[in-house]
């Protein structure tokens, strides 16, 4: 091709008379027509990036429905993937909602009253320590600090909440064993 008009002009000749059969070709092979239609969009997507390699206009038809067969394998993979996913992610959600932090503390109320009396920080690094079960240096990658920066202000909102609920065993201040659990060690 000696010109973009030119180009341009092959490629929409091509999309006019391809369009309609490799709709159908994606129709009969998807379960969904809104699928097809994804099939096709990304079938011209491909011949125009890829232009130069599609043979002349009477042969083109094979060259796309080629291309329209790897975009619908990739279409079937990626659903099949997302089903997987799907099905991992509402076990790990129902797995989840079993064994929230929360539910198993009687006086979950005190402890999240507690809580809400810190700053921000203070009770971000404690949530993500004890009920999300990160480490220091992963800590430290959520919130774009340094994991020093972690171990401190960590040591710092442990001994906050400690002030605010209070050592004393009975109600109405200290709920046991809470924020007692260990932090994950992590090597240095």
């Amino acid at each position: 091709m000696s010109s973009g008009t030119e180009h341009e002009e092959r490629f929409r000749r091509v999309y006019a008379v391809n369009f309609e059969p490799l709709l159908a070709y994606a129709m009969r092979r998807v379960e969904q027509p809104e699928d097809a239609a994804d099939i096709v969009a990304e079938t011209f997507l491909v011949a125009w990036r890829r232009s130069r390699e599609m043979p002349p206009e009477a042969e083109a038809r094979l060259w796309l429905h080629g291309v329209a067969r790897r975009v619908l394998a990739n279409h079937h993979r990626s659903g099949s993937r997302r089903g997987r996913l799907g099905d991992r992610l509402r076990q790990r959600f129902r797995n989840a909602l079993a064994v929230d932090p929360g539910s198993e503390v009687p006086e979950r109320l005190t402890v999240r009253a507690a809580l809400a009396q810190l700053n921000e920080m203070d009770r971000e690094v404690l949530m993500l320590t004890f009920w999300e079960g990160l480490e220091p240096r992963e800590i430290a990658v959520v919130l774009q600090v340094s994991a020093a920066a972690v171990r401190t202000r960590l040591s710092r909102a442990r001994a906050r909440l400690r002030e605010i609920v209070g050592d004393d065993l009975g109600p109405p201040g200290h709920v046991p064993d809470v924020m007692a659990v260990r932090a994950p060690e992590e090597g240095r």
